[in-house]
């Protein structure tokens, strides 16, 4: 009976463990969605397209036809914070510089 118990225990210890040792490539490969604003009423929905290449983090800002190259973006390991830049325009056609900070 006891055996029993302690291979449950173990068995259930290795599926919750699993998933953390299953990532790989770079943290911030991926689809990232969120939104942005001024205020906790007033948001808009951003989508980060992210690409890691070995060396850099290259994607979009809103993929798509109005999507905004990244110019820039970093991840600091230790702090797991993460910045990015781009250069875009607005709807009358303005150049606007997007800055996104954040912290995984």
């Amino acid at each position: 009976m006891a055996i029993g118990r302690v291979t449950r225990a173990c068995a259930a210890a290795l599926l919750i463990a699993a998933p953390a040792l299953a990532q790989f490539g770079h943290p911030l490969k991926g689809t990232w969605s969120g939104d942005w604003g001024p205020t906790k009423e007033n948001r808009t929905h951003v989508v980060l397209e992210l690409n890691w290449d070995g060396k850099a983090i290259t994607g979009n800002i809103n993929p798509g036809p109005r999507a905004v190259p990244i110019k820039k973006a970093e991840l600091s390991a230790d702090t797991w914070g993460v910045h990015i830049e781009g250069d875009g325009k607005d709807a009358s056609g303005a150049a606007v510089h997007y800055v996104i900070d954040g912290k995984l």
